[in-house]
């Protein structure tokens, strides 16, 4: 008889406690998670719109939004052992958690392309700087390739990514970011007095809304990691730290490097400063602990709906994003910016259900026997989120169309019950 082979991703089940994983080995993974590239550009925009003391209470403001949000969704992943993907599964029903992983996979596939050319085109632009020509095909080629095998190899090789690449980011950076200092007598004075010119000065709520808005997406696929988690405090803990020292260090970064070099990422800084090899293994390293955990995300949600081996889809999938690359960084970045407002209203529907109505049979799969295959009460609470998100130009838009996902998943449902208790009676009084 074959022996099955072992899914060490547990793409469609839920993660035994033999699996889980302790407080360090779930915190490199989280932190370098939110080691994100485009964060830095938020910092920029925070950075040269808002004095010191302003950006750095919209920061913390924005974090600690993004800290409850995804510490939620991480308390629900450790209880249960289920990625996003088979969670959607007891909300939307096993047929329409189709919606959620297929928004999921698509968004993170796309965003893992756009992550290999934001590595491949300043690559090529540093080399070229030092007079050394490179086509374009052989940095997106090797990064494409390296991002794709973490990812291939599950969470294990996540973790060792992001044990090596997490301090030689914080420690290239900082340096960066200190040496900033050192060589300008008069920055630390140019900071603590700095005032945003009319054409960049944002407000307050701008700033929480820009802070919130540069991870709440991928946030919402933070259960596909901390499923792994050994306890739901190890889950909540590493989460809220990570996002909260990531998140702030990915800001400073964009803050500094705009103030003082008008760039938006600190390997540009570095690059100028004469630190140029330094500068491509930060870069590098920073997009590869996003992007492989991307890839992994969109492998878990095209198995979900697919039944496919999460690595064969992996593979797959990075292909896709390796061999686009460069057209989806030049003409779909806009496009996958909407896709970006089509998440957080799935995490709010997830929230809402679990809490409110089915805590108890969470992670019991096997209870999905007796669902309907469409609960259409998550998909039309989906569906006036993004409307909401779309259209309000008030307050900090994912917020608002998660509140109203939410509020409307629990008006549906509670309907719903109401309706399905209501007819017992009467099937019984007859």
């Amino acid at each position: 008889m074959e022996k099955k082979q072992f899914d060490h991703d547990f793409a469609q089940s839920e993660v035994p406690e033999k699996s889980r994983r302790g407080f360090w080995a779930m915190f490199v993974v989280m932190l370098g998670f939110t080691f994100f590239s485009a964060s830095m550009l938020t910092g920029w925009n925070m950075g040269k719109g808002l004095p010191l003391k302003s950006f750095l209470w919209a920061m913390v403001a924005g974090n600690l939004i993004l800290g409850v949000y995804t510490s939620t969704l991480a308390y629900m992943a450790s209880k249960t052992g289920l990625s996003i993907h088979l969670m959607s599964r007891h909300t939307f029903g096993s047929k329409g958690s189709y919606l959620p992983s297929a928004i999921l996979a698509i968004t993170q596939i796309g965003w893992f392309g756009v992550g290999v050319a934001m590595f491949a085109v300043p690559v090529q632009k540093y080399l070229a700087g030092k007079g050394i020509t490179c086509n374009i095909w052989v940095p997106i080629l090797f990064s494409g390739a390296a991002f794709t095998a973490s990812a291939y190899f599950g969470i294990k090789a996540l973790a060792i990514v992001s044990v090596i690449a997490v301090p030689l980011v914080a420690l290239g950076g900082g340096f960066s970011a200190i040496k900033v200092f050192m060589d300008n007598p008069e920055a630390w004075q140019k900071l603590i007095s700095f005032t945003p010119d009319e054409t960049h000065a944002i407000t307050m709520s701008t700033a929480i809304a820009l802070a919130v808005g540069s991870f709440i997406s991928g946030g919402t696929c933070t259960p596909d990691f901390t499923r792994f988690a050994k306890s739901k405090t190890i889950a909540v803990s590493t989460t809220a730290i990570a996002f909260f020292l990531g998140n702030s260090l990915m800001f400073l970064f964009g803050a500094v490097s705009g103030m003082f070099y008008n760039t938006d990422d600190i390997s540009n800084v570095m690059v100028v400063q004469g630190l140029l090899v330094p500068a491509i293994i930060v870069l590098g390293l920073n997009i590869w602990t996003t992007n492989d955990n991307a890839l992994y995300t969109s492998g878990l949600g095209i198995s979900n709906i697919t039944g496919f081996p999460k690595k064969l889809v992996v593979i797959l999938n990075g292909f896709l994003g390796t061999v686009f690359a460069m057209t989806l960084y030049n003409n779909f970045v806009g496009y996958l910016s909407f896709l970006n407002t089509l998440i957080p209203p799935v995490g709010a529907v997830l929230v809402a259900d679990f809490f409110l109505f089915r805590k108890q049979v969470y992670g019991d799969l096997a209870s999905l026997k007796t669902q309907s295959p469409v609960n259409m009460s998550a998909v039309l609470a989906w569906l006036c989120g993004v409307l909401t998100a779309n259209s309000t130009s008030s307050g900090i838009a994912a917020i608002n169309g998660m509140v109203v996902a939410g509020v409307v998943y629990w008006l549906s449902t509670t309907w719903k019950l109401h309706m399905e208790t209501m007819e017992l009676i009467r099937s019984k009084l007859k």
